[in-house]
Parts: structure tokens; sequence; C-alpha cells
């Protein structure tokens, strides 16, 4: 993933290299500029002392050992008076006043020529490459501590880019401290220019989704209530009906079983509307699991007995911290959609317990089973496997989307896998510690 302030270091180190390495070029350009100058300047006083020399002395040799890089003649018309060691006996520039560059001896040389009399001329010449590099050791040397000095810029931005994004990293911090039911705006202070856009964006976000999800809320609920009394009216209605037109009406039977469908679905969207995790969480406290399991299989018994299934529960006390009545819909929701797939006959295995250190509370049948494919998907909403699993059972698609929220909302984990009694499905439940489980 980018780093923003990664990326704010690289563009402002580049950006800080560029302007300097443009600083540095002009500096070299103009400091060589002025090198120039003065080693000109030079030339013109090595000429004047040439000047006031007279070779004509019987002391004076004809030739005289120079610097190295730097050359002299001096002439009279074209007689060559006077010359250092390394100087050639032919004109170094032509007889022009002024400096120029010339070729000589395999090197390029600034020479200055100055006229000292009528036909008398004074000649010095300095190599080019000796000037440029006197030049540039002394401009290297100013450019030099710039470069060396570019990590150390590259770290103090580094620290002062981390610096100037805290506030951003408070407002992450913020963010992330957040439950996952806490919709209320955020809280900041005196919050930058840049993040104030980003806060009110961030709030009015969190507005409309605790209003959308208020809504949902409040329809679900809303709904399921005002249908409760329309199919009870309904059943009274068949009841009564079926006293007129006696029993073994087909008709009668479907429109039963139409209402006992659409009852079933009412009572799911009311268990949906009742796990929210603000409401769960607070009523989380210490409760026997396999005790639950007790009850709520005794409770479905008769039902499973009806259809000739075998019920049974294994498994030893455990205590785990959790919302009872939750748990007991959970269970619920898993063992009518083991009663439902799971034909007559069939066996139904419950377990609530303690495994590998951890509590376990798995349902598995000796039903059809459902696909690996489409594992994942039976937990979504509505979701109904294919036609060839359900055999023609009825539902809604709810009771597992109802079971993995109540899952979540315990810090659970939940898997699907075979079953261990041959055909069908185990539905497998682990509490994790973080929930508080314990012995």
């Amino acid at each position: 993933m980018k780093s923003i302030r990664t990326s704010l270091v690289i563009m402002l180190v580049a950006a800080f290299t560029l302007v300097s390495f443009v600083a540095a070029l002009n500096g070299y350009r103009a400091s060589m500029d002025k090198a120039e100058v003065l080693l000109d300047a030079q030339l013109r006083y090595a000429s004047d002392i040439l000047v006031s020399i007279d070779p004509g002395s019987s002391a004076m040799p004809a030739s005289v050992d120079g610097a190295e890089g730097f050359v002299f003649q001096v002439w009279d018309g074209d007689t060559l008076l006077l010359r250092s060691a390394s100087a050639p006996i032919t004109p170094l520039t032509p007889f022009v006043d002024g400096y120029r560059y010339v070729n000589f001896g395999g090197y390029r040389w600034r020479t200055l020529t100055v006229a000292s009399g009528e036909n008398r001329w004074s000649m010095v010449a300095e190599r080019a490459d000796v000037r440029h590099l006197l030049a540039e050791s002394v401009v290297l040397e100013s450019v030099t501590p710039l470069l060396l000095w570019l990590p150390v810029a590259a770290l103090l931005i580094w620290v002062l880019v981390g610096w100037g994004l805290a506030p951003l990293r408070d407002l992450s911090r913020q963010i992330n401290r957040k439950a996952s039911d806490d919709l209320a705006p955020l809280q900041y202070t005196e919050p930058p220019a840049e993040l104030r856009q980003v806060i009110e964006s961030t709030n009015g976000l969190l507005l409309r989704l605790a209003a959308a999800l208020q809504r949902e809320k409040h329809f679900a609920s809303h709904a399921a209530h005002e249908l409760r009394t329309p199919i009870s009216a309904l059943k009274i209605h068949l009841h009564n009906l079926e006293g007129e037109i006696g029993p073994g009406s087909s008709a009668l039977a479907h429109a039963n079983a139409g209402v006992e469908r659409m009852q079933h679905l009412v009572e799911q969207l009311l268990d949906l509307a009742r796990t929210q995790p603000e409401l769960i969480k607070a009523n989380f406290h210490s409760m026997d699991l396999h005790v639950l399991a007790q009850r709520v299989t005794a409770d479905c018994w008769p039902v499973f007995e009806a259809r000739g299934q075998s019920l049974s529960l294994t498994g030893e006390p455990v205590l785990m911290q959790g919302d009872e009545a939750m748990l007991e819909i959970l269970l619920r929701n898993l063992l009518d959609n083991a009663r439902k797939y799971t034909p007559a006959g069939g066996e139904i295995a419950v377990f609530a317990g303690r495994r590998g250190g951890r509590v376990v509370l798995e349902v598995a049948d000796s039903g059809p089973g459902i696909p690996e494919g489409e594992r994942e998907r039976v937990f979504e909403r509505f979701y109904r496997v294919s036609e060839r699993i359900q055999g023609g059972v009825a539902g809604a698609g709810l009771g597992l989307a109802i079971v993995q929220h109540i899952v979540q909302l315990h810090g659970a984990r939940i898997s699907l896998a075979g079953s261990p009694l041959g055909s069908g499905l185990a539905v497998t439940i682990e509490f994790t510690a973080g929930v508080g489980a314990h012995a």
C-alpha cells in the first residue's frame, strides 16, 4: 500500500535535490566565471612583471625556468629576447593586444599579449586545464558539503512530514477505536484546515449510516409485529374453516402450510431485528452452554420424534460469557434447518462442551448436506441452496444469516463441513478465549 508520508518525502527530497542541483550548477558557472576573471588578473600581473624586466641585460639568460603550466615570451619585432624553458621559439599568439585561447604543445592555453614600446611584445600563457582544475577544486569544495548533507536533509524532511501528518494519524486511531456499532460523529478539537473537510464528510457518512440502520431496524421490527396480528387471524379462520368443511382438504392443507411459512418468516425477521450489537453485548453474562443445549433439545424433541428422527446431545457442562437468549435463537435455527433437511428416520447429533481448550457447539445431521461451492453463500440473507438440495423444503433463507450474525456478535467462528454421521452437514461454532469463555 502506497504511503502518503513516503510519497511526500520522495517528492520533497527530489524537489530539494533538483533545486540544489540547479543552484549548484548556477553557482558553478558563476564561480567559474569569477575564477576566470581572477586568473586573467594573475596573467595581467605576470605580464606587468615581465614588461618591467630588461631582457637586454647581460645577466639575463635567453631562457629561464617557469612554473608548470605557465610559459612566457618577450619579443622585439621578430627577435625572441626572452622565454621560459617550456615555451616554443615561435610566437605564442599573434602580435595583437588582449586575451585569447590558442593551442600548442598538445594543450589549450589562455594567453595575454601586451605591447610595451614600438616593437616590443610580452606574451604570457597558462594551460587551460590547469586553470580549470584549480577553479573546479575551489567550486567543488563549496558544492560537495551540499551534496553530503542531502541524506541529513532527507531524514529531517521525513521527521517533519511525520510531524505534519500526526493529526491524520490521530484521526485514523480515533476511527479504528470505534466499535462496529458505534456510529457517533467523530470528535476532533480544532482540526487542521486540511482535515476539517474529511472529518465533516466522515461524520455525515456516519449519520447517514446510523439513520439507515435505524430505519432498517424499525422497518423489520414494525413489519414483523404488524404481520403477527393478521397471521393469527388467518390461523383462527383456517381452524374454523376446517371445522366447517371437515379435515382432509388438500386446499386447506396448502393454506395452513403457507400460513406456517409466513409465521416462520415473521419470527425470523423479529430475530434478525433483535440481533443488534448494542442490545446483545449489554446482556453478556456467565452461562452454561451445555445446560442451554439440554433445554432447547428437550423443547424440540417432540417435533423430531413426530418425523421419526433421532435427536441426541453429548458433551459436558461448560461455562462461557454470552447472551443466553440469542444463543437459544442460534441453536433453534440450526436444529430447525437440520430437522427440515434430514429425511424421516434420519439422525441429528448436538455437541455442547469443550474441544481443544475451546467451547464448542456443533449440530450434525444425516441429510443431503451442502456442496462446498455453496457453503460460503448460505450465510447471505435470503440465499437458498439449489433445488436438488432443498428437496422441496420451504424456507426464507434467513436462518443461517441469523446464526452467523449471532456468532459474530459473540466473537466466535463458524464453519461448515461434512457430517460425522455419514452424509449430511456439520455446523461447528468455536467460541474463542476473547469472548471470555472459561471452565
